[in-house]
């Protein structure tokens, strides 16, 4: 898994985002960066991706980050921007 958190961002909830994205697909290269307090931008990379449509690239990484987006408190206010691709092949 190849993970990268750019600065600007409280580490926690990166790290719970990115983590979260992570576990729920497993050996993507992960993404977060923060902006205004609340809003991020995610780019994901996962093999789970190949042959889906956007749309349902989008919903996996929307359920995996859920958590962080729920309550009343939620440390996770919107997602600014959101890139999703299938994973290259080393080979490649």
């Amino acid at each position: 898994m190849k993970i990268d958190t750019l600065a600007g961002a409280a580490p926690p909830i990166t790290s719970q985002m990115r983590d979260a994205i992570a576990q729920a697909l497993p050996g993507a290269e992960v993404r977060v960066t923060a902006g205004q307090p609340g809003h991020f931008s995610i780019s994901v990379r996962a093999a789970q991706f190949q042959n889906q449509s956007r749309l349902a690239c989008q919903r996996m990484v929307y359920k995996a980050i859920t958590p962080l987006m729920s309550g009343e408190r939620a440390p996770v206010h919107a997602i600014d921007q959101l890139e999703t691709g299938p994973l290259e092949s080393a080979a490649s």
